[in-house]
């Protein structure tokens, strides 16, 4: 990982008389005519980055170890585990000057994480934060005393809970004298890159390392450099049965070097993953979290088989807009991409459809233009290809273009053919009326369209369809609005009714599984309606979605097991 050494300007002072010149390149500040001179700032703690293992470092009851994952820059980082009464104290010494102020910092994450100074003759200072999913830094200052020439430095977690991470620690100030991480040269380039296992989306991609450098780019056809730490990458949301050129670059804080020679690969071409299975009249369709949450970890074969449609969350975006991509989280549990890839399978031959879904609360994809309409649809299909989807969701939560995003779908729809599986997820101001973007979406693709699944959650008071306003979390609301779609223009086989699967499943709007039911029955029968009472029914509604198959497993599946038989129910 790269530290950053460059020393900071010298706070300016007042002159009251006499010159001021500036020692270029020395580090020096000369002050007045005869002039004293005084050294630029600089970070004291060694191995700052723990780019060399735990040099200069040393830790509790071996509680640490260096990783190359996670780190924020470089190739390195702390990983410090306490255990028992050990709360995996790590530190150092630093030689500093008497008198004399510094700042200390570092980057943090994972569990409870300490930074402190002891030792500095006037007050020792420390600071913390509780567990952290992505790096952040913690800063303090201390002032050394009159006699002080050394400080200890350190960071702990605390007892029983998780490891925690540290990178990039900074004590900044005067130079004590004990010497400093030299300053890195720029790497030489890198040898021996060769391609490895290709698909139709990605190609794999090694190399050998290279002394010095903390990082790689991999650049595709001269451009779109992909930063790595390692000397292996995998290059996604490629086209397929086409051919690629890549390089790589080695990097450090000094720069970069010049690119390797090039490498050529085809990605492999298409195979026909089938059709799948038909949806059901009326479907339950379920969310499949591609992360851990807190909610109970699932591979596909444990999703609860109530669930008719299972939506794979998340797709991920790339450099090239429009495009996506899919990657597996290690934190799902899946031993292979291939073990996945059976999975789906399976569960298509047990009748189910598993499409991908595309947005989420923090994804997005921008489809704006041709291009990245193309894109989108291109990437959409290499990965139904390559993991044998049935079809796209689209849970995009912002940024709609109703124009562009059609393009996408029909171009997806003519390369996938019927029987692909299309499926929304629009929130509830999505779809207040039939001119806002994501309804204008649902109406121009309404032939290819299989459900929209509408967020009744996290949403606050909306409008119904009688030009009332209905508060979430009721019978009233579920049917309220969903009576403006059914009156916008979709077909009833394309409304579903989208809630939370347990109260962990959303920030609001979970109601019991009684009120989905009784929304259901007062949509398709025109029984157990509240004070909305719609004019006609609409028996061929297709069904309920939930957030998430997970959360549904945590709450015991309590969710599935009401609402599943009684949506298979429905006349």
């Amino acid at each position: 990982m790269h530290v950053d050494r460059t020393p900071t300007r010298p706070h300016g002072r007042r002159l009251l008389g006499g010159a001021l010149a500036l020692a270029v390149g020395s580090g020096l500040v000369l002050v007045g005519g005869a002039g004293t001179a005084q050294a630029a700032d600089v970070n004291v703690a060694r191995n700052a980055g723990f780019e060399n293992g735990l040099a200069y470092w040393s830790c509790s009851a071996g509680s640490g170890a260096t990783v190359s994952s996670p780190v924020r820059t470089g190739a390195g980082a702390l990983r410090a585990t306490p255990a028992g009464l050990d709360n995996a104290k790590c530190v150092q010494t630093v030689t500093v000057k008497p008198n004399s102020t510094y700042t200390l910092s570092a980057w943090v994450q994972g569990g409870y994480a300490y930074l402190g100074a002891t030792g500095t003759g006037t007050t020792d200072v420390s600071t913390w934060t509780p567990d952290s999913a992505s790096w952040k830094q913690l800063t303090t200052t201390f002032t050394t005393g009159a006699s002080t020439t050394s400080v200890q430095i350190y960071t702990h977690g605390w007892y029983g809970t998780s490891p925690y991470s540290v990178d990039d620690v900074s004590v900044f100030g005067p130079d004590g004298g004990g010497g400093q991480d030299p300053d890195p040269t720029v790497p030489s380039t890198p040898a021996g890159l060769a391609a490895g296992t290709v698909t139709t989306s990605s190609v794999a991609l090694s190399w050998g390392a290279v002394s010095g450098a903390t990082g790689y780019k991999v650049y595709r056809d001269g451009g779109n450099p992909q930063t790595v730490t390692g000397t292996s990458a995998t290059v996604t949301g490629l086209t397929a049965d086409t051919a690629y050129q890549f390089q790589v670059s080695a990097t450090n804080a000094a720069g970069e070097s010049a690119k390797s020679a090039a490498v050529t690969a085809r990605t492999a071409k298409p195979t026909d993953p089938g059709p799948g299975p038909a949806v059901p009249r009326h479907a339950v369709t379920g969310y499949w979290q591609n992360f851990d949450n807190g909610a109970a970890k699932q591979k596909l074969r444990d999703v609860q088989a109530a669930y008719d449609i299972i939506a794979v969350s998340f797709a991920d975006s790339t450099a090239t807009p429009g495009q996506i991509t899919f990657n597996l989280d290690p934190a799902v549990g899946y031993a292979s991409v291939a073990d996945f890839k059976a999975d789906i399978a399976a569960k298509k031959a047990a009748g189910k459809s598993v499409i991908l879904s595309v947005g989420g609360e923090k994804g997005n994809v921008t489809i704006n233009s041709d291009a990245t309409a193309t894109a989108f649809a291109d990437s959409a299909y290499a990965l139904m290809q390559e993991y044998g989807f049935n079809g796209i969701d689209i849970d995009l939560e912002h940024g709609v273009n109703s124009t562009y995003l059609t393009k996408a779908l029909r171009q997806l729809s003519a390369k996938a053919g019927s029987s692909m599986v299309l499926t929304m997820a629009p929130q509830t101001i999505d779809m207040q009326n039939t001119g806002s973007e994501y309804f204008k979406t649902a109406l121009a693709v309404k032939d290819i369209l299989t459900v929209v699944n509408t967020q009744y959650y996290n949403s606050g008071s909306m409008l119904g369809c009688d030009g009332k306003v209905y508060s979430q979390g009721s019978v009233d609301f579920l049917t309220a609005l969903a009576c403006i779609q059914l009156q916008g223009g979709l077909a009833p086989s394309q409304v579903g009714l989208g809630v939370p699967a347990s109260t962990r499943g959303a920030g609001s709007g979970y109601v019991d599984p009684q009120v989905v039911k009784n929304a259901l029955d007062c949509l398709t029968r025109g029984t157990g309606c509240g004070t909305f009472k719609p004019a006609q029914t609409w028996p061929a509604l297709r069904g309920a979605m939930t957030w998430s198959t997970n959360w549904d497993a945590t709450a015991g599946n309590a969710w599935s097991n009401a609402v599943g038989p009684h949506v298979h129910n429905l006349p």
